[in-house]
């Protein structure tokens, strides 16, 4: 996919284009246009050239990941960024991928997705209560964007926290990096200072400030973490089910 003439294509137009969009389905667009990060356009569209050899008879989205999940949703699931031939290949948040397959086994067990795949964005898949999207919303390679991109993509963020922000009640950040993620996009939506020093990212790890949503730590349902017994489906099912609790869903 090309740049249109309506395509952000520095970080200055994001901030524009985020600030204007009035919906999610607005935000969605808008997103899945962003030509910002030209390191992460390059590898993005590589690797929907070039295809894992598995998936290479298929079309990849090549493209940034929108979110995921009613406007309403109580729960906010905030990741990293998208897989290079997960959601960079499917169009959809956590699909197509092995990390997937176990957040998506704990939503249903949770009783928060009508099913307990996501294997492609047209595979009926639904969540209830809930909302999933990405600190960086294009693959990056070897999963690591660099600050700058995580800052030029920070307007997205914002914009999507803004959107739900009347219905959120709590942010489940998956790994360290979502969880460092949180805090300037919390002041800068909600307007509360976070505490110095930080509260420090683990497993399980709960704050709560005034004025905004409580944030939960859970490691992230990478296969280095899940292939390793690091994370557990008992330890992901903690966890959302001390996140319905604090959305009033339990």
């Amino acid at each position: 996919m090309q740049p249109s003439e309506a395509s952000p294509r520095t970080p200055q137009a994001v901030v524009a284009q985020a600030a204007e969009a009035a919906s999610l389905s607005a935000l969605d667009a808008r997103v899945a246009d962003c030509f910002a990060c030209p390191r992460l356009v390059a590898w993005r569209t590589e690797i929907a050239t070039v295809k894992r050899a598995a998936f290479r008879d298929q079309d990849y989205w090549g493209r940034p990941v929108p979110g995921l999940g009613p406007a309403d949703a109580r729960i906010a699931i905030l990741g990293l960024a998208p897989a290079a031939h997960g959601g960079n290949r499917t169009g959809r948040i956590f699909t197509g991928d092995r990390s997937g397959d176990v957040l998506f086994a704990a939503l249903h067990r949770a009783g928060l997705a009508n099913q307990p795949t996501s294997v492609a964005a047209d595979d009926g898949l639904a969540l209830r209560h809930t909302r999933i999207f990405a600190a960086v919303r294009c693959a990056p390679p070897d999963n690591k964007p660099t600050p700058e991109e995580r800052d030029t993509c920070a307007p997205w963020l914002r914009r999507e926290l803004e959107l739900i922000a009347p219905s959120a009640r709590v942010v489940v950040t998956l790994g360290a990096f979502a969880w460092a993620a949180w805090w300037p996009a919390m002041r800068s939506v909600y307007g509360v200072r976070p505490p110095v020093p930080r509260p420090r990212f683990g497993h399980g790890a709960e704050a709560h400030l005034p004025g905004a949503p409580a944030v939960l730590g859970c490691f992230h349902v990478s296969q280095q973490n899940t292939f390793t017994g690091r994370l557990t489906p008992a330890m992901l099912d903690e966890v959302f089910t001390r996140a319905k609790v604090l959305a009033g869903l339990a």
